[in-house]
């Protein structure tokens, strides 16, 4: 994977351009997945994030604490069945994301947001994390039900009123669509792959 970057004609879709497309979708492709489960005697629930390469976002979220399994693929576009390369040429309009299941009673969704998901990545470089450029790397964060946007746009608005960034935060809360995990070579890359690529630390 190396050093992500954008289609070999170097452009990449506009954010507006990805929004605009997505307005065309079905109905039944931007129905989320309930956001609560019961597994055995807990209730989980289900949050979708994308802060870059997908390989750095996972290996951090998955030693959270409350967070009990993670999922790196594709959100966010309008092309079916997208596989890696598609969202890496401007085919699809997809970003690079992770689906978290998580414990509410030890892991709030504002919590995972405010005190893991914006201090991973820096938010505020468009379309952007690190060398990897193209808006499959955009920052973005996709609700799986009203009150998670609610949290996530009060989160939002409340990081960028503290003015401990420099430039005004970038990430979109962009609405819920199809899942499609990534191929099995993506999912726990850096815990199968030591050492390996990562553009994403934690951030006092």
């Amino acid at each position: 994977m190396g050093v992500h970057r954008d289609a070999t004609n170097g452009t990449a879709w506009p954010l507006s351009d990805i929004k605009a497309r997505r307005t065309n979708m079905s109905i039944s492709e931007q129905v989320p997945t309930s956001t609560s489960t019961v597994a055995g005697d807990r209730m989980t629930e289900v949050a979708v994030m994308a802060g870059g390469c997908f390989w750095g976002v996972e290996d951090i979220l998955r030693k959270v604490p409350g967070i009990i399994d993670t999922d790196v693929g594709y959100t966010g576009g309008w092309l079916e069945n997208p596989k890696y390369d598609d969202t890496h040429d401007s085919k699809s309009g997809h970003a690079e994301a992770i689906r978290v299941t998580f414990d509410p009673s030890v892991l709030s969704y504002e919590k995972l947001l405010e005190e893991w998901f914006f201090k991973l990545h820096d938010p505020t470089t468009l379309n952007r994390q690190g060398n990897d450029v193209g808006t499959q790397y955009r920052s973005a964060i996709f609700p799986q039900s009203p009150e998670q946007k609610a949290t996530a746009e009060q989160v939002i608005a409340r990081i960028d009123a503290t003015g401990k960034w420099k430039r005004p935060i970038t990430t979109s809360v962009e609405p819920a669509s199809t899942w499609y995990s990534a191929e099995g070579y993506h999912q726990d890359y850096l815990k199968k792959n030591p050492g390996g690529y990562t553009c994403h630390f934690m951030r006092n």
